[in-house]
């Protein structure tokens, strides 16, 4: 099985809920891959969320998997109702610890690119990990979903609001 690692935009609830860019298009990871957009086509769901590749660690499940423009987008949840290291990986994706995905698969179709990777025209995706250090530049963690982030957007906001105010 192969490894993917990207760092991506993640949104974790408190009930679990969770969704990110697994995969971002027309940009290579740090070893040089690319996925073309088609290559996820039948992604089977629900799909293994793991953490860290760890297939002892299953967290959740991927229940939703679309190709869209900028890449593959991933929703499903973590079992924090039932799985102890769900809510631990839960706080840690919360907290900006942990700010990607990573996928794993088998490549079906690939050929090389020049200066090294391989542009990946097919593949089967068996997992799809929260990780703390990703691989692929094109796709950051921005926010995490929680009463905490809530605060601190609304604290932002009034910070912002008050700024403005002076100076006009």
């Amino acid at each position: 099985m192969e490894r993917a690692f990207i760092e991506t935009k993640l949104l974790a609830s408190d009930e679990g809920a969770i969704s990110g860019l697994a995969w971002k298009f027309a940009t290579p990871d740090r070893v040089g891959d690319v996925i073309e957009k088609g290559a996820f086509a039948g992604a089977p769901l629900p799909l293994p969320m793991l953490f860290g590749h760890d297939q002892n660690e299953p967290v959740g499940v991927w229940t939703k998997a679309t190709e869209e423009e900028d890449g593959l987008h991933l929703s499903g949840s973590l079992m924090v109702k039932d799985v102890e290291r769900a809510r631990e990986v839960r706080a840690l994706v919360q907290a900006g610890a942990v700010r990607g995905i990573s996928i794993g698969f088998i490549t079906r179709k690939a050929l090389a690119r020049k200066g090294g990777g391989r542009t990946i025209k097919s593949l089967e995706l068996l997992e799809a990990s929260l990780v703390v250090i990703p691989a692929h530049p094109g796709a950051r963690v921005t926010s995490a979903k929680d009463a905490v982030s809530a605060l601190r957007i609304a604290v932002a906001l009034q910070r912002a609001t008050a700024q403005l105010t002076r100076n006009t």
